[in-house]
């Protein structure tokens, strides 16, 4: 059975609930306690209770981080670009886009909650128009904010009736598409990709088996309606009726997706065991402990598998 998909999925984070608690029983057992018996009960505890919290904060994900893995051990990675002017496409991302630039090891990223923009200098074919894959979307908190300083600062904007809803463009004809929604605990975070498939319930069954979306609808936002889809942590895999076959990505602005996930070896012979092949063998980026595969859907979307893409936090 399908299930209703959320637009903004707000995951919770319930250990540190459990920490608050945790430093509400000891308080509350250190009151009782004479002077003496105070520091010698401190010296034990302290740093019992410190190496809990520690332990307990590092499963609990930075706003820039990925969001955790599903039972199949994936999870959002990366949108990869290729670009006329990385430096253009840089400001675009940053300070039109609201991303933040950061480096893991050699690799350098635009990060967002959920997922990472990478771009790579290059001359590319088309822009993502015509392509398997049409667009991709974020969501903002503050859109009405937003909107004023696009205008402002002269930005493309698509906009039809419903005010909460439009695109942007941005160079090497990427078009982003943006809601908003006052819920969010980011400024800003990643959405969906959106796909356009000939036959739909296809595609959805593929990225279910082979990813563990959870398939399902999520409203449309431009206008009433549902929109068939997949879910997986940080992102909503979009599937509308497409009307003829489209383009492959690979070339394209918007070359690849990515998905990150917990051992990509292990990974990649679970693929093997389903029949699916790697378009290259699983292969270390220098200088760091990021590993990546590459793989093609059965439609031409081209897919990036990486373990170990978000940087490593204090």
């Amino acid at each position: 059975m399908l299930r209703q998909s959320h637009i903004s999925p707000q995951p919770r984070w319930p250990m540190g609930n459990c920490i608050l608690r945790l430093l509400a029983v000891c308080c509350r057992a250190a009151g009782k306690l004479k002077t003496k018996t105070l520091m010698k009960y401190a010296a034990v505890r302290v740093p019992t209770i410190l190496a809990l919290i520690v332990a307990a904060l590092a499963g609990l994900p930075a706003h820039a981080q990925l969001a955790p893995p599903n039972d199949a051990g994936v999870t959002m990675g990366h949108i990869h670009l290729a670009v006329k002017d990385v430096d253009a496409q840089k400001r675009f991302w940053t300070t039109t886009m609201g991303g933040t630039a950061v480096q893991n090891g050699p690799l350098s990223m635009i990060q967002f909650p959920g997922v990472f923009i990478m771009l790579r200098q290059a001359g590319p074919t088309a822009p993502p128009a015509g392509s398997i894959v049409d667009h991709f979307g974020f969501v903002w908190k503050d859109l009405p904010t937003t909107l004023a300083k696009w205008k402002a600062d002269k930005v493309e904007i698509e906009q039809n009736a419903n005010p909460n809803q439009g695109y942007v463009r941005g160079p090497d004809g990427i078009r982003i598409e943006f809601f908003g929604d006052p819920s969010l605990s980011a400024p800003v975070q990643m959405n969906h990709i959106h796909f356009y498939p000939t036959d739909i319930p296809a595609m959805q069954a593929w990225y279910a088996k082979v990813f563990g979306g959870i398939p399902g609808k999520r409203a449309r936002v431009s206008s009433p309606g549902w929109i068939d889809c997949d879910d997986i942590p940080g992102v909503n895999l979009s599937f509308s009726q497409g009307k003829t076959e489209l383009a492959p990505t690979k070339g394209r602005s918007l070359d690849h997706i990515g998905f990150d996930v917990k051992s990509l070896d292990a990974f990649a012979k679970k693929l093997e065991a389903e029949g699916i092949k790697l378009d290259a063998p699983i292969r270390q980026i220098p200088n760091s402990k990021t590993k990546v595969a590459f793989l093609t859907d059965p439609w031409g979307t081209y897919i990036e598998l990486t373990e170990g893409l978000a940087p490593a936090t204090n």
